[in-house]
Order: C-alpha cells, then sequence, then structure tokens
C-alpha cells in the first residue's frame, strides 16, 4: 500500500515546494533575460533540460532542499548568460557553441549529401517549401537549414524569405 500512497508529508511537500520552486524559475527566467527563451540551438536545448529536469527534482525528491534547487538553477541560467555573451564577443565561441547553418537545396536542386550529413529528409525540405508559401522546388533559390533547427526558404521572386520552426530535422 506504501507503493500508492506513501502518506500525507509527501504530498504537502509537493504542494508547497512545487509553486515555490516554479516560482522561483519564473523569476530566474525572467531576470535571465528574453535570450534564455529565444530560439533554441544545442546549448539552448541543454539549459532548458537541466532546468526542467531540475524542478521536476526539486518538486519530487524530498532529499533536495529549495535552496539547493535554486542555486542549481541559477547556475545553469547564469551558464546559459556566459555562453552566450561569449558567443557573442567571439565569433570562433559561437560557432563552437552553434554550429553553421547549412544549404540544403539550392537553385531548384536538393543537395542530397548536406541532407544525409544534417540528417534532413526530402518530406522535410517540401514542407518547409509548402509553408513558405513558395510552391514548387524549383521557384526556390535556396534552402537553408539553420543553427536552431528552422528552415529558410528563400525564393526566386525578389528574393523573398520565409522561415518556420521544424519540429525535428533528424528523423
Amino acid at each position: 500500500m506504501n507503493e500508492l500512497f506513501g502518506g500525507w508529508d509527501p504530498i504537502l511537500r509537493v504542494l508547497t515546494v512545487g509553486p515555490l520552486a516554479y516560482a522561483a524559475m519564473v523569476i530566474l527566467l525572467r531576470v535571465s533575460g528574453k535570450r534564455t527563451l529565444s530560439k533554441m540551438n544545442s546549448f539552448d536545448f541543454v539549459v532548458t533540460i537541466s532546468l526542467g529536469s531540475v524542478l521536476g527534482a526539486t518538486i519530487t525528491n524530498a532529499n533536495l532542499a529549495l535552496a539547493t534547487a535554486v542555486t542549481a538553477m541559477a547556475v545553469l541560467i547564469i551558464a546559459q548568460f556566459l555562453i552566450t555573451a561569449l558567443s557573442v564577443r567571439f565569433n570562433w565561441f559561437e560557432n563552437v557553441v552553434k554550429g553553421d547553418p547549412t544549404l540544403v537545396a539550392a537553385d531548384g536542386r536538393l543537395l542530397r549529401d548536406a541532407m544525409r550529413r544534417t540528417r534532413v529528409t526530402r518530406a522535410e525540405v517540401e514542407a518547409a517549401v509548402r509553408a513558405a508559401g513558395t510552391g514548387e522546388l524549383d521557384d526556390v533559390l535556396a534552402i537553408v537549414l539553420e543553427t536552431d533547427g528552422t528552415f529558410t526558404v528563400i525564393g526566386r521572386s525578389a528574393g523573398a524569405v520565409s522561415g518556420f520552426e521544424n519540429a525535428s530535422p533528424s528523423k
């Protein structure tokens, strides 16, 4: 029966620590600025997952003090801030953290090697073309897979640019 109901203490802890930890996370994210919540590159993704893990552990692990969890959240957000600050100042550091955009189609043709390296399928590229309202692949000057996983579609007509989020470029 203990696996189904471990008593009221754990439930009361979740009801008190949960909202406090959540409030601390919101305050820390708000103080850290808009960059923390922007479109994610791989480093941002790791920070986001780590923050969620800390929040979940804080709510469910009675051995983890709220002050310790808030400190862990702050460390992750400060690390993210420092990484982005270094990325802004040093191009070489930005390339290490973010990588480079990849051209996956040019002049209406798919670039198969680039697609293979970035694990992008033809269907994903075609979806990007449709989402951009460009029409056919032949109407496209270029398609770039950006470092945050979005596609930028550059149409032939007036070099129109459109971007959209790709849920998973690596199927």
